[in-house]
């Protein structure tokens, strides 16, 4: 098996961009339902504006120039291409940090906090398997331990003996099990937005907090309200994948209706929130590469996710913004938590929503460990 690590960069042909214009243009909108709001889905008024700005003013090339100002590179493993990002600190004592991203994010979510981190922290920014430039799958049973000894693997070809591991989403649940596939190697686990489902109705439901009662309240709302998109991923991801790969409109509706469930506050559009160059090359990142299905597939298909896990004894820390709805009660028996810390704002997309709080987090945690 080749070990070998290839310099990368983005170069979209420009076929690609002319077909995702003609598309665009040739939309065929839906009536809009009665009151044309959220609870039914994302907006048509709304969308057809951000759309119009897709087509008319958004830059494909100049976000493309920006991620290639970032060291990427490709390697295979397991079968397996993997796109990463690898940015050195000018410190050559550094400590090596791997951050894994979430659905229906991309590596890009963690590009921004880059200059904060690289003082301090050597960075491995992989795309999780079936996502972007690591897609599409060329198999199945990619689920978190196949994922995190892949992590392992590229974690050992990069030379790096002893590091930490973040994430968030998907990331929150990779990155735990990086800890248990290596756990000589990983110094730390940080998380951010991690999530245990206990048993309703919650027996001890007079011992929790406020805090915690709400959490899980809408915990509860979550899976009444929003969970549609898991039961179609989880089951049908390739019917989906169709309607997906081929309107650039439904891969946009699709992603824009989590960025607005989970940001922070929910009742703000995420492009009042977020840039909206950022949440357009975000999208661009799953429709250039052709990964709605195998991130689909990847993210929810794999059996494994909700399973008990054995705790690493990798000292752990877990940052829990507005939006997300951890409980450490319900974590404490699969992860070895030293710290949390509990935030009155931001939401799912924590590098970007509140990139210092986040990152000064991280910096006391691995501060604190080496």
């Amino acid at each position: 098996m080749s070990e070998e690590i290839t310099p990368f960069r983005i170069e979209i042909a420009q076929d690609r961009l002319d077909d995702l214009q003609e598309r665009l243009a040739r939309t065929l909108w839906p009536a809009p339902l009665p009151g044309d709001d959220w609870d039914t889905g994302v907006p048509t008024v709304w969308l057809r504006e951000l759309a119009e700005y897709w087509r008319t003013q958004y830059s494909w090339r100049d976000a493309e120039a920006k991620i290639n100002e970032y060291p990427q590179f490709t390697t295979q493993i397991d079968g397996q291409r993997i796109h990463f990002v690898h940015v050195r600190s000018a410190n050559e004592n550094a400590f090596p940090l791997l951050l894994t991203h979430g659905w229906p994010g991309s590596f890009i979510e963690f590009l921004g906090i880059i200059p904060m981190l690289t003082d301090t922290f050597h960075l491995v920014i992989p795309s999780l398997p079936g996502f972007g430039f690591s897609g599409p799958t060329s198999d199945s049973g990619w689920d978190t331990a196949r994922i995190a000894r892949a992590w392992a693997e590229l974690m050992r070809r990069l030379g790096y003996e002893k590091y930490g591991v973040q994430g968030g989403d998907i990331g929150a649940a990779v990155s735990p099990e990086v800890a248990r596939v290596a756990p000589d190697q990983v110094v730390g686990v940080h998380l951010n937005g991690p999530m245990a489902i206990p048993d309703f109705p919650v027996a001890e439901w007079d011992e929790l907090t406020e805090l915690e009662q709400d959490r899980l309240n809408r915990i509860q709302a979550f899976h009444r309200e929003e969970f549609g998109y898991i039961a179609i991923q989880s089951t049908r991801p390739q019917t989906l994948a169709y309607g997906l790969l081929d309107s650039p409109v439904g891969q946009l509706s699709w992603i824009m209706d989590k960025f607005r469930e989970w940001t922070h506050p929910r009742h703000v559009t995420p492009d009042k929130i977020l840039d909206r160059d950022w949440l357009l090359t975000n999208v661009m990142i799953y429709w250039l590469t052709g990964t709605a299905g195998s991130a689909a597939y990847v993210g929810y298909a794999q059996a494994g996710w909700g399973a008990e896990k054995v705790n690493s004894g990798v000292p752990t820390a877990a940052i829990v913004f507005a939006h997300d709805a951890g409980v450490r009660r319900y974590l404490e028996a699969e992860h070895t938590i030293v710290r949390w810390v509990d935030v009155d704002r931001g939401g799912h997309f924590a590098a970007l929503e509140e990139p210092e709080i986040l990152v000064g987090d991280i910096r006391e945690f691995f501060e604190s460990l080496t």
